[in-house]
């Protein structure tokens, strides 16, 4: 929404006195009682009024994630991995996808969520949508496709939890096309943030950075793997930017076109680059060596640099600690805290989860993450010590083309 510099005045009036007839705002702001009359016909069909009476819209809340969602497929191996043949293990399934997981861990943190997906209709879709919403996420504005079949994420882990290989079905997710989040403007328009994630493809990701812009909402962009980051680099360049990135390193040189040395100076120097491009904050995920965060400084002033050690932790299964790092993080945000303490609680959220066989933590609340980070080192609840990079990438959706 695009007011002029009359309809902002004549909005702030309104909310600093919403009895005011249209002589008291005339009088106030020394026009006519007829102007007034033309700015309010503006900004109801703006939607910052509602109606008759001056009704004013709910303030935005909350946050909407757009992007995919899928059942994730977990085999682990038991033993020493042997390649072209069968190994003995164990398998397990249950919901999954980027964006899906990170709405999930924004509602186990008590924020405000609504996600925008696609599944198939299919008995998976149907598990997918109830499983979120029993979770406290609303997926009233999912889209339900006849075309394709729900996604699936098969990931092979070997015996200590790290990924082997991974295979994504998320064909279903291109049906989450320009038109239908143009379709879905509304639920945006209600969002106090928004997250994508690198699932969107170009057209829809330009789409919903354009409705974001013009709503005044800033948006999180998730790059999901490097040749997404890649795809999508163009999108990132055309117009409308997002707040705040958070690639690792290898989606940091995608998204800046050229290499990154995992080292302070160089990360730091192509995070100003996509500072130069309007986006605010840049964050940065180094596996063993932390993360690295950036925050554009104002008027042209340098960059504040935030560096963060990875926490230590028993590694169960890494599978969705970037996503728990992701919702933590910009829970953190939605609560008013700021971005060097919102990255904490980011990776102590990370730490719980990969300390766990769950993908989504479903113990995850804002007390437990302020219990990880005043733990003493080495006390936390797997038991003995081991270190852990919460930036390892999510194994869930995000290491394939």
């Amino acid at each position: 929404m695009s007011l002029t510099a009359r309809e902002q005045q004549v909005l702030d009036l309104i909310r600093e006195s919403p009895m005011s007839s249209p002589e008291d705002l005339a009088r106030r702001l020394g026009i006519s009682r007829a102007a007034v009359n033309v700015y309010v016909g503006h900004l109801t069909r703006k939607g910052a009024l509602l109606g008759r009476g001056y009704l004013l819209p709910p303030a935005r809340a909350g946050v909407v994630v757009v992007g995919g969602a899928n059942i994730d497929i977990k085999a682990q191996i038991a033993g020493e991995v042997i390649g072209a043949t069968s190994n003995p293990g164990r398998a397990s399934q249950a919901p999954g996808g980027v964006a899906r997981n990170v709405a999930e861990n924004l509602a186990r943190l008590g924020t405000a969520t609504r996600l925008i997906t696609a599944v198939g209709q299919d008995p998976a879709g149907d598990l997918l949508l109830e499983r979120t919403a029993a979770a406290g996420v609303d997926v009233g504005p999912a889209l339900l496709s006849p075309h394709c079949a729900t996604g699936t994420y098969t990931a092979v882990l070997d015996a200590a939890g790290e990924l082997v290989i991974a295979v994504a079905a998320m064909g279903v997710t291109d049906e989450l096309t320009p038109e239908v989040l143009r379709a879905r403007r509304g639920v945006l328009a209600g969002a106090g943030w928004i997250v994508a994630d690198g699932n969107l493809g170009e057209a829809a990701l330009t789409q919903l950075l354009a409705l974001a812009a013009g709503n005044g909402t800033p948006v999180v962009f998730e790059p999901v793997s490097v040749p997404k980051a890649a795809r999508l680099r163009p999108a990132l360049l055309a117009g409308p930017v997002p707040y705040a990135v958070t690639p690792n390193l290898g989606e940091l040189a995608a998204l800046v076109g050229h290499d990154v040395p995992d080292e302070r100076a160089a990360i730091a120097g192509a995070a100003a680059e996509l500072h130069t491009l309007g986006i605010t904050l840049v964050w940065v995920r180094r596996g063993g060596r932390g993360s690295l965060l950036s925050e554009a400084g104002e008027e042209g002033a340098a960059p504040d640099i935030h560096e963060f050690p990875a926490l230590a932790a028993r590694v169960v299964d890494v599978t969705g600690a970037g996503d728990a790092m992701l919702a933590a993080f910009l829970a953190a945000l939605v609560g008013g805290l700021s971005a060097a303490e919102a990255a904490r609680h980011g990776h102590a959220a990370a730490a719980l989860t990969v300390e766990s066989s769950h993908t989504v933590l479903p113990t995850l609340t804002p007390t437990a993450i302020r219990a990880r980070l005043t733990a003493p080192p080495g006390d936390f609840s797997s038991g003995a010590s081991a270190d852990f990079a919460p930036a390892h990438r999510t194994p869930t959706q995000g290491d394939l083309p």
